[in-house]
């Protein structure tokens, strides 16, 4: 049940990344063709004021279709027309009549002879296959050409729709945060919230409600407590509590060492709620300490070490069924987190991350035309090469994990 959750808090961080590209599209003036929750293909659908919306028959995150990502080349038409004219060599001239316009940058003359084409098309004894192919390229090079396509708006416009998906997924990051901050307790207290099953804690009889009063004889505060915990390397102590109006000591009891090979009893203290501007305020600090290291552990990662810390999709959905185990509140962390760490992926200038969209968008700028669909394809693969090693590598070290290497 913890995995299916997991999943489904994942899914639910996709569409909100993918809401936001969609959402703010439609307030710039363009006019996205498909948003589905979910992935193609539809399980219903339904088409309104030229959008289809539908529920796709697979249920990860969502998926936004807008027009004209890039500008139509004449390389489009060898690629999706080939199987069409080997089985129909009439249809030859009424594709090369489009391509000699796209090749010259005229741009109505090519809707004109698409037009042409598409009727040919229809003419033509194509095979199922085919036919679906062909159908399918004239629909692109149609939004490709359409006024609202996306190469042929302003830059703000393309900038801002593509920055909206990481961005909505920061402000998720952040708002999860300050709520948490506000309700889950922003600033902890020496009283016990809870105990975790089977942990040293719950075994020396550590109760919910119980106050620390002191370790090992030394009164303690909030802050001190996990220093004196993870400073024992594993040395039994002695716990003194306040337990309805009385003193109780408990122990010895020996701290647990961690995967990460620090040591703790296995207990989560109460927090006391913050304020909304404090709530606000600590979480936007949060999210810059988290910003700035996971920053530096690309930076680790780019150079060789830090290998060890890349997880994948599997990776993730373990440790967020494994968050859960510890409750609801340690789950949202660990989805804010991770909404913040897609918003950080995606902004690397790498296509094709949204980050490499708004960097090529600023240097078709700068030039004043746009660059070639050959540069593009160039520089994606790079970046696809790059996604598929953190995979790769964040697979690997999931299976370790999972098989206990």
């Amino acid at each position: 049940m913890n995995i299916a959750i997991a999943i489904l808090g994942l899914g639910v961080l996709i569409l909100v990344h993918e809401a936001g590209h969609f959402f703010t599209a439609r307030a710039v003036g363009m006019s996205p063709r498909r948003f589905y929750v979910g992935f193609p293909p539809p399980l219903v659908k339904k088409v309104h004021n030229g959008i289809e919306y539908g529920i796709g028959a697979i249920p990860l995150g969502g998926y936004v279709k807008i027009p004209g990502m890039h500008r139509p080349a004449p390389s489009d038409l060898d690629l999706h027309f080939a199987q069409v004219v080997q089985q129909a060599p009439k249809l030859v001239h009424p594709v090369e009549s489009v391509k000699r316009p796209l090749a010259a940058g005229k741009l109505v003359e090519a809707g004109r002879a698409l037009d042409g084409l598409e009727s040919a098309l229809e003419e033509a004894e194509l095979t199922s296959s085919a036919e679906r192919s062909a159908t399918r390229a004239i629909r692109e090079l149609r939004d490709g050409l359409a006024p609202d396509a996306y190469w042929r708006q302003a830059t703000w416009r393309r900038v801002a729709v593509i920055f909206a998906g990481p961005a909505t997924n920061l402000v998720l990051a952040v708002c999860l945060f300050a709520a948490l901050f506000m309700f889950g307790g922003g600033k902890a207290t020496t009283t016990i919230d809870s105990v975790l099953p089977g942990a040293p804690a719950e075994r020396v009889g550590l109760r919910s409600g119980d106050r620390i009063l002191a370790i090992d004889g030394r009164p303690v505060t909030p802050s001190r407590i996990p220093d004196e915990i993870a400073g024992s390397e594993g040395r039994p102590l002695t716990l003194t509590v306040r337990r309805g109006g009385r003193e109780v000591f408990l122990g010895p009891v020996r701290p647990r060492r961690e995967e990460d090979d620090s040591y703790r009893l296995g207990f989560v203290l109460r927090g006391e709620g913050l304020s909304p501007p404090d709530a606000t305020w600590r979480s936007v600090e949060t999210t810059g300490i988290v910003t700035r290291e996971i920053g530096k552990s690309l930076g680790r990662l780019v150079r060789g070490s830090c290998r060890e810390d890349v997880s994948s999709p599997v990776g993730i959905v373990q440790g967020s069924s494994n968050a859960l185990d510890a409750g609801v509140e340690t789950f949202l962390w660990v989805m804010g987190l991770i909404s913040l760490s897609l918003a950080l992926l995606n902004l690397l200038p790498l296509l094709p991350l949204d980050g490499g969209h708004i960097m090529f968008s600023l240097i078709e700028a700068l030039r004043g035309r746009a660059v070639g669909r050959e540069v593009y394809e160039r520089v994606s693969a790079i970046g696809i090469a790059f996604v598929i090693i953190l995979f790769v590598i964040g697979l690997s070290n999931d299976i370790g994990r999972l098989g206990g290497g």
